[in-house]
């Protein structure tokens, strides 16, 4: 299971995204596409700290449900939650109810409320490496869960005090904004395809 596979239309995909529609359509349609703008950003960056120790499955069968709890993950509003809307976090059960990572996502939103429009946007996008520079994985085991940027970009997401973002976290989160395209050499979504 290391290069790609056809799908059930007869095109080849990175292996991980045929296992069920849910991956399959994430696979096809967002995975490794650029993804813009601080709160879709912002989004991104939490729903992988909730990832953290579970399955991406887990999390995108309920990000509907994340969508809701946390007021479409618009930074102003989810900056104003109080203790009375952690406590309903806490108690939702269509989200993953961590107190460490709801405490995170409040937290980070304080601190983003407080940064410039566009802030967000550029500086996950400063790290994104030079496509040149990365040839195409042929096999899942030339994707790395770490690189350089991402332990860069972890490293200065935690000096502006956001808090829950990891090296690997920071990893997944270039892989799913597009800052770097993992599909594999021949699936057909390299590429935005």
């Amino acid at each position: 299971m290391s290069g790609s596979r056809p799908a059930p239309d007869g095109r080849p995909r990175c292996p991980w995204g045929l296992s069920t529609e849910d991956y399959l359509a994430y696979h096809d349609t967002e995975w490794g596409r650029p993804v813009h703008g601080d709160d879709a950003l912002f989004e991104r960056l939490c729903l992988e700290a909730f990832q953290s120790g579970l399955s991406w499955l887990t999390i995108l069968r309920r990000r509907e449900g994340f969508r809701s709890a946390f007021a479409g993950f618009r930074i102003s509003e989810v900056a104003g939650f109080t203790d009375a809307d952690r406590e309903r976090l806490l108690a939702d059960t269509g989200i993953i109810r961590n107190r460490a990572k709801i405490d995170a996502t409040l937290a980070n939103a304080e601190v983003l409320a407080g940064w410039a429009e566009g802030e967000l946007d550029a500086l996950v996008w400063s790290y994104a490496p030079d496509p040149a520079t990365r040839p195409a994985p042929r096999s899942l085991a030339d994707v790395p869960a770490v690189t350089a940027e991402s332990t860069a970009l972890a490293k200065e997401l935690k000096r502006r005090s956001i808090r829950f973002v990891g090296p690997t976290t920071a990893y997944a989160l270039m892989q799913a904004c597009g800052l770097v395209d993992d599909h594999l050499a021949d699936c057909v979504a390299r590429g935005g395809g």
